[in-house]
């Protein structure tokens, strides 16, 4: 299971609103909030592109460090 907390942390660290993230991983707001509050799992695809995005690992990204 992911750690959601990551991916909002990160967020806010760098600025950036949710409605921002969405649109950078193509899809709608909601979709991304699902992800965020740890309502639904998300892709690997937007994983990978989160961690790119941020230029952190993806061990990192779903806490493993």
């Amino acid at each position: 299971m992911f750690v959601y907390r990551r991916i909002r942390d990160l967020r806010e660290d760098h600025d950036k609103t949710q409605k921002e993230i969405a649109e950078l991983l193509n899809m709608q707001l909601t979709v991304y909030r699902r992800y965020e509050v740890g309502e639904r799992e998300m892709p690997l695809w937007a994983a990978i592109k989160l961690a790119d995005y941020y230029n952190v690992s993806l061990d990192y990204l779903v806490g493993r460090k």
